[in-house]
């Protein structure tokens, strides 16, 4: 680890540029997220239509968040990254010149997507590299950076960007732009990026190959602490996704304008960029389990009921609201230690660990909307907000039974103490 600023940030030099590439492919990556549906729906596809596009890339998002840890440890992160970037580059220029020109589900579906394949592939397997470069006793802060670009290009810049370049360049031009950073991204990440990324392993044959493939299953029930880890990650963002399905109209109803709403929600994904790297840092000083177990999965469990006993109490109360979402936006980032913890339980098969973790974080794409659709009829918003919060306390007791062996939890300082006592 370098010595001069970037190494006082916790950041390797060498991997510097692949964490601002990272940042800008997710920016190209998220910049419609918050507004393509609506327009898809206003140019001819009916409600159902676009859920069904949206749940396939769904789909397709949690199958490649799977394949890439172990991927990246068959091919080397650089290829799974490349593929990446070739699937993702492939599904959008199909889509935008084909796809949407026709509102043709048949192109739409299986174009869109490759999207959805090519982002996982691209950032997780970066994510693998760094639990290889990164040293153990600095592998939550170096993780923690990366979550930082992540979520920083998904979730904030891409919509940023997009409530500017909608106005000046139209729905298929903004649409377009996302070529220009996912390239730049590609090329700082993969090319320019100063670390080799020869982590890949040596196999004897082509069915040793793919057995080490199918571990990115089977490790969840070889090492059961890596599936309880899937299980945590996968809980983690499952109540964030899901708020955007019905927590508007909410807040709506008590007295938000829909820019107020908007604010406060860009407001927790803020929150939680800035958390992703400060949770990384405090996870290798007080414990990776126990940030996971009390501000991860307490802290939501408090925060979430707050989105709406705060609101119902007080009405809209602007600067209380945003202040509850700044703090649960916080608290979804202290689940960001999963991602230091749960490779170093399978330390020989890190990717395959890996892999099992990002299929969580797939899957919670699916769960948080997939409980609104289950409950939101019988027990409605309140009531949805408990499960999540109910959710949320299960994934820390959880936590308890995830415990480094003595050997790797001295190498990283000794995590569990102090809180638990």
């Amino acid at each position: 680890m370098n010595k001069g600023l970037l190494g006082k940030l916790g950041m390797d030099s060498k991997m510097a540029l692949g964490y601002f590439g990272v940042l800008l492919f997710m920016m190209g990556d998220g910049l419609e997220l918050g507004w393509l549906s609506s327009y898809l729906i206003d140019n001819g596809l009916s409600v159902q239509q676009s859920a069904l596009l949206f749940s396939v890339y769904g789909f397709a998002v949690a199958v490649a968040a799977w394949l890439s840890g172990v991927l990246a440890e068959v091919l080397g992160p650089k290829k799974v990254m490349t593929l990446g970037l070739i699937l993702f580059v492939t599904g959008t220029v199909v889509f935008l010149t084909v796809g949407i020109p026709t509102m043709n589900l048949a192109v739409m579906i299986p174009t869109y997507s490759l999207r959805g394949l090519g982002y996982p592939l691209f950032a997780y397997s970066f994510l693998v590299w760094l639990t290889y470069h990164a040293p153990v006793e600095r592998l939550g802060t170096a993780v923690g950076w990366f979550w930082v670009s992540f979520a920083g290009g998904l979730n904030v810049l891409g919509a940023y960007y997009s409530s500017f370049a909608l106005p000046y360049l139209g729905e298929m031009k903004t649409l377009w732009s996302a070529l220009i950073f996912v390239a730049i991204g590609s090329v700082l990440a993969i090319f320019l990026n100063k670390d080799d990324g020869s982590n890949r392993k040596v196999f004897e044959s082509k069915a040793a190959m793919f057995k080490y493939i199918s571990k990115g299953i089977t490790i969840a029930f070889e090492r059961p602490k890596v599936g309880i880890g899937g299980i945590v990650r996968t809980i983690n963002t499952a109540g964030a996704y899901g708020l955007v399905v019905f927590l508007p109209a909410f807040m709506m109803d008590v007295g938000f304008t829909r820019t107020e709403w908007l604010q406060i929600y860009g407001a927790l994904w803020t929150s939680n960029v800035i958390f992703n790297l400060i949770w990384g840092i405090v996870g290798d000083r007080v414990g990776w389990r126990n940030t996971v177990m009390w501000f991860g999965g307490i802290g939501c469990s408090v925060f979430i009921m707050g989105l709406y006993y705060v609101p119902h109490t007080f009405g809209p109360n602007y600067l209380a609201t945003m202040a509850v979402a700044i703090c649960f936006g916080a608290c979804v980032a202290a689940f960001v230690p999963l991602s230091a913890l749960i490779p170093s339980l399978a330390p020989e098969n890190r990717g395959a660990a890996m892999s099992i973790l990002n299929l969580g974080a797939g899957l919670s794409t699916f769960l948080g909307p997939a409980i609104v659709g289950i409950f939101i009829g019988t027990v409605g918003t309140l009531g949805v907000l408990w499960i999540y919060s109910g959710l949320y306390v299960f994934s820390s007791i959880l936590m308890i039974f995830v415990t480094l062996p003595k050997k790797e939890n001295a190498t990283a300082k000794a995590a569990d103490i102090a809180i638990t006592q």
